[in-house]
């Protein structure tokens, strides 16, 4: 895995290594996975030249860039991340591209939006941002407060629950093993699965990320001063990417979760990494397990209109 610069936090970290566990080959695919979700943001923003853009959450400016690719140089793109580090990071990726003049970079956070004006941009956006925001609802004032008349939000979150359902029903197999021959791999995924998602309903109920649905967001912009609301939720399940061990050692499926490789080396005796890695090496490295993506979409429009 590449090293890390000590100015990074957990957000950056994420987003240029773990994400893609240091692999090239895999970052690219990535990439243009990505791009896929940025422009269905974009397609529910409805941007037009002359309009201005605030990209709450920017990280390294995924959709800003793409908005500005499609509509060209008459938008104006305000980047906002909770993340000094990622903010750099994304300015630097501006100048290289020669459009640093259409942006402007302010950092805080997506329910304190304090460096915005009230009534000053056209569109909001967000991909993968709310899921991490424990009030939502003040994200979703702030975002309102910062629009237009008639100013758009057009978000993509992920939705968790299930990831966070599954580690639960794990947790009970595990504490209530049935008669019989006990499978060594069970207890051992779940350690992993507890490692990244909440694993009881307490816990899933406390948690940013898995405490919200779709049906949620549907009715926090309702309750927050959105109107002609439209939400789908996308789910894709595709087959794993063939990928070496090593590399899916180093990923995590979001932030706030630790790479496989730190949860085998501080919670799994030597012995226990060996039955982990009998059990799942095959499956990655051949591509034969299968990835299920929830993502909720919703766009509207600033009441009052």
């Amino acid at each position: 895995m590449n090293d890390v610069k000590p100015e990074s936090d957990e957000w950056s970290r994420w987003l240029l290594h773990v994400r893609h566990g240091g692999d090239s080959a895999l970052e690219r695919a990535i990439r243009e996975e990505l791009e896929l979700f940025a422009d269905r943001v974009l397609d529910g923003a409805r941007l037009e030249p002359g309009m201005a853009l605030a990209d709450i959450g920017s990280g390294a400016g995924l959709v800003a860039f793409r908005a500005i690719e499609r509509v060209g140089p008459a938008l104006r793109v305000i980047l906002t991340d909770i993340s000094s580090p990622m903010l750099r990071h994304a300015e630097a990726l501006a100048t290289e591209r020669g459009i640093r003049g259409q942006c402007s970079f302010v950092a805080c956070g997506a329910d304190d939006l304090a460096g915005l004006q009230s009534a000053s941009v056209d569109a909001v956006t967000t991909r993968a941002v709310l899921a991490y925001v424990a009030d939502k609802a003040a994200a979703l004032r702030e975002f309102n407060r910062i629009l237009k008349p008639g100013g758009r939000i057009s978000l993509a979150e992920p939705i968790f629950q299930d990831d966070a359902f599954f580690a639960c029903a794990l947790k009970q197999q595990v504490d209530s093993p049935q008669p019989g021959n006990p499978d060594p791999l069970r207890p051992l995924l779940y350690r992993w699965k507890a490692a990244q998602f909440p694993d009881t309903l307490e816990k899933l109920s406390a948690s940013p990320i898995t405490n919200y649905s779709e049906r949620t967001l549907f009715e926090l912009a309702r309750a927050n001063g959105f109107v002609r609301i439209h939400m789908e939720l996308h789910m894709d399940m595709t087959p794993s990417r063939m990928q070496p061990w090593e590399v899916f050692l180093e990923t995590s499926p979001h932030p706030w979760a630790p790479p496989l490789s730190k949860i085998l080396a501080e919670q799994f005796t030597a012995a226990e990494r060996v039955i982990f890695e009998q059990g799942m090496r095959p499956l990655v490295e051949s591509g034969g397990a299968h990835s299920i993506i929830r993502t909720a979409y919703l766009h509207a429009v600033k009441s009052g209109v």
